[in-house]
């Protein structure tokens, strides 16, 4: 007789493809049927437990079924579920969209809103390259960093540079160029190079995007706010847009509410999503300057409205629980308890540096990274650590030969160093089986 766990796979995978998977992989390593979570924990149909430490692809924030978004979601539900957003509103929209305005970088003074963190990429490179086709220019060309993730639609494809995700599209994607990236090479280098592109396309470039401080999915590497003013004064200096890509890196997870805080910089486009709903339901939003939104605002028989949507716009739910989301970092003044777990978790994990197989422990914030060392991609080395910590009981996910740990800023101390311990016992084992 089949246990649940076993059951509710094998329905699975009679009917469904997962993202991100080689699907011939279930075959070998089952995935887990989660029943309920709770906390930082989520709980398969066996009662066994996991520690939820990449906060179930980097959006939840406050824990799994926590009680007070439930309650303003569950209110919300009884009042509104959703309606059509062109020539309609909600008030939990337009709370959300004052709120955000308030506590954006000054300058951010309108938004967009939109379905998902790829949505809202490509509703900002779709705005940055009409903005200009509205005043009379063509600019075909965006710039990004190497190294460098924003999506897997299209457009956000385009602009990234994981190699993994964007090869097999190249030929359908629009003209991108990378410059180098400061999280891997030194700032001047990485600046000089997007100057140059800068010289080489000047007047045909639309937009440079960028994740500030950390590329996530590309290692989560990471560079210092400094780029980021010298970046934000090259693209004055040669009339180009910035967008910030805050998908993964707004909300707290660099320390600050958002990142580009870290610099003192306002882009002129700030996508939002992820942590926004405390990881409860899709929503993303695009903010932007008054300029940009003024250059759309004239006659439709113009032909310079934004004519792009999505059915879920300004979905009432999801607005109910990234209100619900602020209020919790406004009365558990979350921003300050946070710095005392960045510097718990930067102790913690000071043992693991001097381990023989690993080559960087970074930190930036509520995100920490181990970088290995020696293993070939061909190790599936970040599949056993994996493997690994399942059995004991928390979830990691690392990015090749990197580990890392984003868990909801709820954890506990206790939760922490269960966390830790157990990446530091999965590095110690595979170093054994290696020497």
């Amino acid at each position: 007789m089949l246990t649940l766990n076993q059951e509710i796979r094998e329905r699975d995978l009679s009917k469904i493809w997962h993202p991100c998977s080689q699907m011939k992989d279930y075959e070998s390593l089952p995935f887990i049927p989660i029943k309920k979570g709770e906390g930082v924990y989520l709980e398969d149909f066996e009662g066994h437990r996991y520690i939820d430490a990449i906060s179930s692809w980097w959006v939840n924030l406050f824990g799994h079924a926590n009680s007070y978004i439930n309650e303003q979601i569950t209110k919300q539900l009884g009042e509104l579920e959703h309606v059509i957003f062109a020539g309609f509103t909600h008030e939990p929209a337009v709370r959300l969209a004052e709120r955000l305005v308030e506590i954006a970088p000054q300058g951010l003074e309108k938004l967009f809103f939109a379905d998902n963190g790829s949505s809202a990429v490509e509703v900002a490179l779709k705005m940055s390259f009409q903005y200009y086709k509205n005043r009379g220019e063509v600019r075909d060309i965006f710039i990004s960093l190497e190294n460098s993730y924003h999506g897997e639609t299209l457009g956000a494809l385009a602009v990234g540079d994981v190699r993994l995700y964007k090869e097999v599209f190249d030929e359908i994607l629009i003209q991108s160029y990378q410059a180098k990236s400061p999280a891997l090479v030194n700032e001047a280098e990485a600046l000089k190079s997007m100057q140059d592109l800068f010289e080489k396309y000047q007047g045909r470039i639309a937009s440079v995007i960028i994740e500030p401080l950390v590329q996530c999915a590309g290692g989560m590497a990471m560079y210092d706010p400094s780029y980021i003013r010298s970046l934000k004064a090259l693209c004055e200096q040669y009339g180009v847009m910035l967008i910030a890509d805050e998908i993964a890196v707004g909300f707290g997870r660099t320390g600050t509410m958002f990142a580009c805080e870290q610099a003192e910089v306002t882009p002129d486009f700030l996508c939002l999503s992820k942590g926004i709903t405390g990881g409860y339901l899709p929503l993303s939003v695009v903010m932007l300057r008054e300029e940009i939104y003024q250059a759309f605002y004239c006659d439709y028989r113009s032909g310079k409205s934004f004519l792009h949507s999505h059915s879920y716009t300004g979905n009432a739910l999801a607005c109910a629980a990234a209100n619900a989301t602020l209020d919790l970092f406004e009365k558990d003044q979350v921003l300050v308890r946070n710095r005392e777990k960045i510097a718990y978790m930067a102790e913690k994990m000071q043992p693991i540096a001097d381990l023989a197989s690993v080559k960087a422990v970074r930190q930036r914030g509520m995100i920490a990274a181990i970088e290995l060392d020696g293993y070939d991609p061909a190790d599936r080395i970040g599949l056993k650590i994996y493997t690994f910590a399942l059995k004991r009981g928390v979830l990691l996910r690392p990015l090749g030969n990197v580990i890392y740990f984003m868990p909801p800023y709820i954890i506990t101390y206790d939760e922490i160093n269960r966390m830790i311990d157990v990446a530091y016992e999965a590095i110690s084992d595979l170093q054994s089986v290696n020497l």
